[in-house]
């Protein structure tokens, strides 16, 4: 699968002034989701997430939430610490693939600030978090806290992640997945990013992977896959009408070739690759979510939540 040449090396006042605060992304980008639902037709989900529930006719009133009655014309129950919420983890793609593009936002950086998002909307919901960064191994694993010790720790990780993109690293989802699966022991929500590149173009690792996916299904997990992509270039394959050398980001390997000449055949097959995936998700279970990196992050914050009203 080809790309064009990797990332270049930031120096440190461009680290700076692309990542900001990752605290401040976060809670902008999550004020902006909730504030957005407020302001649109759509009433599925309570944004009162740490604080309350909708009330279940039958049980006891004394815990009404009067004052939200009056602004929003719902019964909402205070719900205390004490209540279990969800755990989720939240597994990153780190290989060298997810660096494209080389130009604006990669796809590693994507998908930083949108688990930086949810980590927020997990800790207003106190919901449990854990964090996994990846490539051809499990690199790091944390426990699923709901603390904000917790929360700034795995901020800190992916600050470490964004500022330290992989050269020529591969990756090995299926032993990841497998390994994660022995190591998370209570049903949880799994919450995958990645490009999905890895089995593109083998029908056996395909295979593998589902048989990794299963293993965390037969443990009673739910699994989300985002399916992260610069949709322009990497599935419309629109480039200069003009020769273009490309790199492989993970192997090195180099090509050039006039994308015009290769388009319909590059499409093709990356299509025929994608139906497989979707048939395969449609099989397990599990929600397979197209993610356009150059299209923000209010379609990631809406799928974990109809998800999770699903599982609450």
């Amino acid at each position: 699968m080809p790309y064009i040449s990797l990332m270049p090396k930031l120096n440190n006042d461009q680290q700076i002034r692309q990542l900001a605060n990752l605290e401040l992304l976060a809670r902008q980008v999550v004020e902006g989701f909730i504030t957005g639902l407020h302001q649109s037709p759509f009433h599925g989900f309570s944004v009162e997430f740490a604080e309350h529930r909708l009330y279940n006719n039958g049980e006891s009133v004394k815990n009404i939430d009067w004052k939200l009655l009056a602004r929003t014309d719902k019964l909402f129950v205070k719900q205390f610490e004490e209540e279990t919420n969800l755990r989720c983890y939240l597994l990153l793609d780190t290989s060298s693939s997810m660096n494209f593009p080389e130009k604006g936002i990669s796809k590693l950086q994507f998908s930083i600030y949108a688990i930086a998002s949810l980590m927020h909307l997990f800790k207003k919901q106190r919901d449990a978090f854990g964090l996994c960064l990846f490539s051809d191994k499990v690199d790091w694993l944390s426990s699923a806290k709901s603390t904000t010790t917790h929360l700034f720790h795995l901020y800190a990780e992916l600050e470490k992640a964004y500022n330290n993109p992989k050269i020529n690293t591969v990756t090995n989802i299926t032993q990841v997945l497998h390994h994660v699966a022995n190591e998370i022991h209570q049903r949880s929500m799994v919450i995958i990013f990645s490009d999905m590149l890895e089995n593109s173009l083998n029908p056996e690792k395909l295979q593998s992977l589902f048989a990794a996916v299963q293993h965390l299904k037969f443990s009673k997990h739910e699994v989300v896959i985002f399916n992260v992509s610069d949709k322009q270039k990497e599935l419309d394959f629109n480039f200069d009408n003009r020769p273009h050398h490309f790199v492989d980001m993970e192997s090195g390997a180099e090509i050039k070739v006039h994308p015009g000449k290769v388009r319909d055949a590059y499409q093709t097959a990356l299509s025929q690759y994608r139906h497989q995936l979707e048939l395969k998700c449609a099989q397990y279970h599990i929600d397979l979510v197209d993610v356009d990196i150059n299209a923000g992050y209010h379609e990631v914050l809406k799928t974990y939540l109809a998800k999770r009203n699903k599982m609450v």
